[in-house]
């Protein structure tokens, strides 16, 4: 049988269950527009795994970093984060060459 026709959860539990269901919708979003899961090129089984699970990866990775950015600057954001990122890294390589 496919699904459950179990009805004994109580209301308060169904309740946070059905809760958790957005938060699965904001990490799909953020991995979406933010860390390529929907523009990733990759046909094999694996390399589409791959890609999947660094999206989501990363989305765990920015919103910790996130929580340390927003306690000086409550408006930081995951585009502020890439910024940051990337600047930091322009930097190295032109240090690198010099």
């Amino acid at each position: 049988m496919l699904f459950s026709t179990d009805l004994s959860l109580s209301h308060n539990k169904l309740i946070d269950y059905y809760s958790l269901r957005f938060q699965i919708e904001f990490n799909y979003r953020d991995a979406k527009q933010f860390w390529g899961l929907e523009d990733f090129m990759n046909l094999g089984k694996t390399a589409v795994t791959n890609a999947a699970n660094l999206a989501f990866f990363m989305v765990n990775v920015s919103q910790i970093l996130l929580l340390h950015f927003r306690k000086f600057n409550p408006d930081f954001s995951v585009t502020d984060l890439k910024a940051l990122f990337r600047g930091y890294k322009e930097v190295i390589n032109m240090l690198r060459k010099l």
